[in-house]
């Protein structure tokens, strides 16, 4: 059974369907690259799993589960996270409190006890903390772990949104555009520890990108939105050259020697 699920999913923004009839599975520990040209639907397909938009039609379905009307902590908590295509970073504070306030979703002390400043919330702050560093370790970030998050360069900062969505402890990953921005040495960078990520901890992730060298380089599946429609759907392969795709992107169909 597929982790996530979603099935003839639509959604219309005044007359505009932004998605319509959209089917797409992701298997436990897969990586799935979801691409299409800009206005393609690929953020609204993010923004529904995540619960900032209620389609109109279909079935998002998470571990067996449906997703639907449920509201976007819940569905955090319930093992989706995400990062966003404008870095989304909280620049006043330190690069380890950016990641703290995304471990806080699984603290349970409490409003009163947290206003009190009770012995069992000073613990969860400390573990916090300590949870915190040792996601900065695996991002290459500790050296920063104090500096304010709005002076790091815009590598650093999409490290840092990916440790904070991480900090939830997310059984699936959405990464939306992580490689906008960024040099092709920061690039590579970022799909070894797209690829690393996805083995250490076991992840499932969906990354929405532009740059085809780094979607094809590490999905093993890649789904192809146009005008909020799947057009295709495969191996990096069999998707690099179907002749829908080539057209969506190229404007003419000529599979040969074409590439993105």
């Amino acid at each position: 059974m597929a982790l996530l699920a979603v099935h003839d999913l639509g959604i219309r923004f005044g007359g505009l369907a932004a998605l319509a009839e959209v089917s797409v599975e992701v298997s436990q520990g897969e990586i799935l690259g979801l691409i299409g040209p800009n206005g393609a639907g690929k953020s609204t397909v993010f923004n529904v799993l995540t619960g900032l938009y209620r389609p109109d039609s279909g079935r998002v379905m998470f571990a067996g589960e449906s997703l639907l009307g449920l509201a976007p902590h819940v569905i955090a908590r319930r093992g989706i996270a995400r990062t966003f295509q404008n870095t989304e970073v909280f620049r006043p504070l330190s690069v380890v409190d950016n990641v703290r306030v995304g471990l806080h979703a699984r603290l349970g002390g409490g409003v009163v006890a947290a206003a009190l400043w009770s012995p069992r919330v000073a613990r969860e702050e400390r573990a916090a903390r300590e949870r915190a560093l040792t996601l900065l370790e695996r991002l290459d970030l500790a050296d920063v772990a104090d500096v304010e998050a709005g002076a790091l360069p815009l590598g650093r900062q999409k490290r840092l949104e990916m440790a904070r969505a991480l900090a939830a402890e997310p059984r699936c990953l959405l990464l939306d555009e992580p490689a906008g921005g960024l040099n092709p040495t920061e690039t590579r960078e970022l799909m070894e520890l797209i690829v690393t990520l996805r083995e250490e901890l076991r992840l499932t992730l969906i990354v929405v990108e532009h740059d085809m060298d780094l979607v094809m380089g590490i999905s093993d599946r890649v789904a192809v939105l146009h005008y909020g429609r799947k057009i295709a759907e495969g191996t990096p392969r069999e998707v690099a050259h179907d002749a829908a795709v080539l057209d969506a992107y190229l404007g003419a169909a000529e599979p040969s020697d074409a590439t993105f």
